[in-house]
């Protein structure tokens, strides 16, 4: 869809617009709107002799923008690397989509009108599906489609494609989307942050927001409407605000908040090679999450001790076909040797819910949620299940692989899992592939029927890793993808953690260990209560890892024990983080600029 922004009106009173915060930091500098010009297509019939050559042209205009891509592509393979490149599969998936091309052609036929004009058409239709579709990953993906649709119609109508490779000068990107190819070709050195209209925490631009490691808040709604050439912007990724014409005292204001944020942050990285010890002696581990191999290098720089959550289903992502065995294995492989001698859990597959892989052809569920998705279809497809296990395995012999699967939601879903990973052991076995012949295998608490029957899945499994994102949306019946309820979302909420303590006791009384990998681990206000609770495991963002191993330090393990009981004491949700808060501040002072909302 081409669609045309608003220009901003003239002014210089300060706005301060609130969104999602898509990669931490602070920015302050010039803005570069960049407005996707409408393309005035009118409708003007063509003769019936002329539709071949019509054909002749939409033809040429695909072969072109998938030349560019491609060598957008090989640009990104080499610069980022070849995980990085792969989010631009599902820009070649548009231009290979048979379906719509054979529309295209069937309606130019049929009503004999310019190949462009028609292709604006079936493009509209295809992104009004997608953006009415309650699946956020296919709502999301509707920028892939405008991002391609636009090289189309620029290359049928001699355009040129406009590049943020080019800028000379340090400039903050606003824009209403920014696609991956926009982000991908970024400088690196120039743009130094960017805000947009509209994205998601699961969009693109969020994902390659982290990785160009600058400073990004997404899904603002009017940030275009309210940004002129050159305006002076402050960026603020950590609250997800952006401040346009700030004042005077405001950009004293942030350029003291940036100080004391990097300052703060610098701090924080003398811990890195420090053990998360309380001041009594009570040690627990403190690993990270990735999403992709590349993650290892933060997760080092960050003094993680090991990766407590592998989420592999980004293998499997944007791209067109699925991953092979060997790719996998090259993948956790080289991430397991490179966090060696700490142990990698590696969750498996997790489809479903707001994680949408096309080339599954997964019909639409009324409860994505709820449906077909992590182990369920994992065990529904053993085929693409046991070529993942055969990779893990196999790369288990570099290093300490655990093996971890996701929605368990009762005993005979880990028994049919451990059934399968079994059947691929003696598969390796008789072809003489080498393999950890103990490795561990640990089954998420995300469902509140796990929670409650831990105790029988303890003595199954070798540990547990709670996934909070999920155990919180079921436990209080909260859609957290939904704004409208976002408020109902309250993981310091007595449920909350009355499972918590359920799934550690009956774990610690099996003699097993407890992760969490959820974001309430890297909430510091919350961890105190998580510490007391007698958590074994915080697994948490990489960029958190400091911040977190903070507090535990800071702490004595009695203390964080008689918090947890007092929390688990209180009625509501509110109480407990207005006490967490209370605590925090106690303990480390300077933490509120960590914890501050605005």
């Amino acid at each position: 869809m081409i669609k045309r922004q608003k220009r901003p009106k003239e002014t210089t009173k300060e706005i301060i617009l609130k969104g999602i915060p898509a990669a931490p930091g602070i920015t302050i500098g010039k803005a570069y709107p960049l407005y996707d010009e409408e393309m005035v297509i009118p409708r003007k019939k063509i003769e019936k002799k002329h539709v071949e050559s019509e054909i002749v042209r939409f033809k040429k205009a695909l072969a072109k923008t998938r030349a560019e891509i491609l060598t957008i592509h090989k640009t990104i393979s080499k610069e980022m690397g070849v995980e990085k490149a792969r989010i631009f599969g599902a820009h070649l998936m548009v231009l290979e989509d048979e379906v719509l091309i054979s529309e295209v052609i069937a309606k130019l036929k049929r009503d004999k009108l310019t190949v462009e004009y028609i292709f604006l058409e079936v493009l509209r239709k295809y992104t009004k599906i997608l953006s009415k579709s309650d699946d956020e990953y296919l709502r999301e993906r509707v920028s892939d489609i405008n991002d391609v649709g636009k090289r189309i119609l620029k290359n049928l109508l001699g355009a040129q494609h406009r590049s943020l490779e080019d800028l000379k000068k340090k400039t903050i990107v606003v824009a209403y989307d920014l696609s991956p190819s926009d982000t991908a070709m970024m400088h690196r050195g120039n743009v130094i942050a960017f805000a947009t209209d509209i994205g998601g925490r699961t969009s693109h631009t969020a994902i390659m927001a982290k990785s160009l490691e600058i400073p990004a808040v997404v899904g603002l709604e009017s940030v275009t409407s309210n940004v002129e050439d050159g305006s002076t912007v402050i960026v603020d990724g950590n609250r997800g605000a952006v401040i346009v014409n700030p004042s005077k005292s405001t950009i004293t204001r942030y350029e003291r908040d940036k100080k004391r944020f990097e300052k703060f942050e610098k701090h924080l990285l003398k811990l890195k090679n420090l053990p998360a010890k309380t001041l009594d002696g009570k040690e627990v581990k403190l690993a990270a999450n990735i999403e992709l191999p590349d993650d290892v290098h933060s997760v080092l720089a960050h003094g993680a001790v090991g990766v407590g959550l592998y989420r592999t289903e980004y293998i499997y992502m944007n791209r067109k076909d699925l991953p092979t065995e060997q790719e996998q294995y090259e993948a956790y492989k080289w991430v397991v040797k490179k966090i060696s001698p700490d142990s990698v859990t590696i969750r498996t597959l997790d489809l479903g819910g707001d994680k949408f892989l096309s080339q599954f052809e997964v019909a639409h569920e009324m409860n994505p949620f709820l449906g077909w998705r992590a182990i369920r279809f994992c065990l529904a497809r053993p085929d693409i299940f046991k070529t993942q296990l055969r990779a893990i395995l196999r790369a288990s012999k570099h290093g300490k692989l655990r093996i971890m699967y996701p929605m368990i939601s009762g005993i005979e879903e880990l028994r049919q899992a451990n059934a399968i990973l079994e059947d691929v052991k003696k598969e390796l076995k008789k072809k003489s592939i080498p393999f950890d012949k103990d490795i561990e295998i640990g089954a998420m608490i995300e469902v509140p029927s796990a929670a409650v029957t831990s105790d029988v899945l303890a003595k199954e499994a070798d540990f547990f890793s709670i996934g909070t994102n999920d155990l919180i949306q079921y436990a209080l019946a909260v859609d957290r993808v939904n704004e409208k309820i976002a408020y109902l979302y309250e993981p310091a909420h007595p449920a909350v953690l009355r499972l918590i303590k359920t799934i550690i006791d009956n774990a610690h009384r099996e003699k097993i260990w407890v992760g969490m990998c959820g974001e309430m681990a890297g909430d510091i206000a919350l961890a105190l209560i998580l510490l007391g609770l007698g958590l074994d495991e915080f697994s948490v963002s990489p960029i958190m890892i400091p911040e977190v191993k903070r507090v535990i330090r800071a702490a004595k393990y009695t203390d964080a024990k008689k918090f947890a009981e007092e929390a688990l004491s209180l009625s509501t949700g509110s109480e407990v983080e207005i006490l967490a808060k209370m605590k925090l501040k106690e303990l480390l002072p300077d933490a509120a600029i960590k914890i501050t909302e605005g």
